[in-house]
């Protein structure tokens, strides 16, 4: 009797996907929809920018040397890899590195931000964007942490970060055809509340023969996304 009523249920069940199969269909058809998205739109941003465990292994090592490479080919330049200075990571269609590098140019020592976008299933690497952000050999700046000692350090290791994302959407805001170029970070001012972070800098920038001050308030969220607040020039 019991096996006759399971026989049944399965009857059932069979009977319905035929009767509906475009309940299948229609998964299938999200996921499809879902991979396309994905694929036509590779940055769309799946989670927050956060530090990666693996900042010390082989693969970040491959990565930063691709990212240096492929600048290199691009800018017909002979940049050398230094160090890794920075490893973050950000969940896409795949992963989106973020290496703070430190280069030797000609001699000099300058860390740059490389992002490169990475699908291990499919072989694939691309370099989205390799930026100098400063010299290496730069004094550090005056740094002032509100916040306990224990997230001094992070902080520290932040406000690069803040820096160039301030100095991009200064570029974007500009009309000039030349690009400015971070020389120094010449004052920080850092303060975290519930897990966010803000940070007032005083940036000294290049642009052609020009240096310029700029002071600029930028926000970092909770997933570790940056956004400048407001940035004027600094005639100090």
């Amino acid at each position: 009797m019991q096996i006759q009523r399971y026989n049944y249920i399965l009857l059932l069940l069979i009977a319905s996907s035929l009767l509906n199969p475009s309940s299948a269909s229609k998964q299938s058809s999200f996921c499809s929809s879902e991979e396309v998205f994905l694929e036509s739109n590779p940055m769309a941003t799946l989670g927050g920018i956060k530090d990666s465990p693996a900042s010390n292994s082989a693969e970040i090592d491959g990565l930063a040397r691709f990212a240096v490479d492929e600048h290199n080919k691009k800018e017909n330049k002979m940049l050398e890899l230094a160090r890794v200075v920075k490893v973050q990571e950000q969940v896409v269609s795949g992963t989106l590195h973020h290496l703070t590098l430190e280069v030797v140019d000609v001699g000099e020592k300058k860390l740059y931000l490389a992002k490169i976008w990475v699908k291990p299933w499919l072989n694939f690497k691309e370099l989205q964007e390799f930026t100098h952000i400063g010299d290496a050999t730069t004094t550090s700046p005056n740094l002032d942490v509100q916040k306990a000692d224990d997230e001094s350090m992070t902080i520290h290791g932040d406000f690069q970060d803040a820096a160039s994302h301030a100095l991009k959407t200064l570029q974007q805001r500009s009309n000039s055809l030349f690009p400015y170029e971070l020389q120094e970070v010449v004052h920080v001012k850092a303060e975290t509340v519930d897990g966010t972070a803000k940070y007032d800098l005083v940036l000294k920038v290049k642009r052609s023969d020009k240096e310029e001050k700029f002071k600029a308030n930028v926000h970092k969220d909770k997933d570790g996304n940056f956004h400048v607040n407001n940035m004027v020039q600094d005639h100090s």
